[in-house]
């Protein structure tokens, strides 16, 4: 795939989920373009892979234009970046008591600080978020009415 092609998927992938529920994330993106597998990611997350990177099925380049293309097209969409803290799926409680221990998963094989931020910083789409916020409210206000 060259890179025009991708930059396509990339920025049509972050269309279609801000429009779908408001946000964009980098693995679904990365899920949607065809580097991570849906089992692949289910293994990062639950802790039997230790980083992201290591799955996906292009090299380090083109992980790093894809990210790039997704800032691109967030900036020009006016999307807001925001944060999201990834935690290991199915840690298990300690001794069966008390709370299940929060382990940060790992995104790259640096573990750069930066690289890390932005491989868990979703894309946020105010007005769509507003939409979908307001829809249920019209649509049970609606029936009521009737």
């Amino acid at each position: 795939m060259d890179d025009q092609e991708l930059i396509r998927k990339v920025h049509s992938s972050v269309y279609h989920q801000c429009q779908r529920r408001g946000y964009a994330t980098p693995v679904d993106v990365l899920m949607d373009v065809g580097v991570l597998t849906k089992n692949r990611y289910e293994d990062w997350r639950f802790g039997r892979v230790d980083h992201l990177e290591r799955v996906c099925t292009v090299n380090l380049r083109k992980l790093s234009f894809i990210m790039h293309q997704m800032r691109v097209y967030a900036q020009k969409a006016g999307l807001k970046p925001s944060f999201c803290f990834y935690k290991q799926w199915g840690a298990k409680k300690r001794n069966g008591q008390g709370h299940k221990p929060v382990i940060q998963l790992r995104f790259s094989k640096s573990g750069d600080p930066d690289l890390e931020r932005w491989y868990a910083t979703h894309f946020v789409d105010a007005s769509v978020i507003a939409k979908l916020n307001a829809s249920p409210q019209e649509q049970s206000g609606s029936i009521e009415n009737r």
